[in-house]
């Protein structure tokens, strides 16, 4: 029984996490940006290649690119 409560206790406080507006994962349907990428962060993470790569450069995997400015 304390299983049982300390998984829907630890669900809910997820799932009110996750739906905060105001939150980055509250903007999104999704945390993946497409089944490859739910794939890959699954099984292909302990081996990444080429595939891998392209795929996530292909489809914006990892957000828009911020430059780097050096501190003055």
């Amino acid at each position: 029984m304390k299983k049982i409560m300390t998984l829907l206790l630890m669900s809910a406080f997820l799932v009110g996490c996750a739906s905060l507006k105001e939150s980055e994962w509250g903007k999104h349907d999704t945390i993946y940006a497409s089944s490859s990428h739910m794939s890959y962060s699954i099984w292909g993470y302990k081996n990444p290649d080429a595939k891998w790569q392209k795929l996530s450069e292909e489809q914006g995997w990892w957000g828009k690119s911020i430059p780097y400015v050096p501190a003055k």
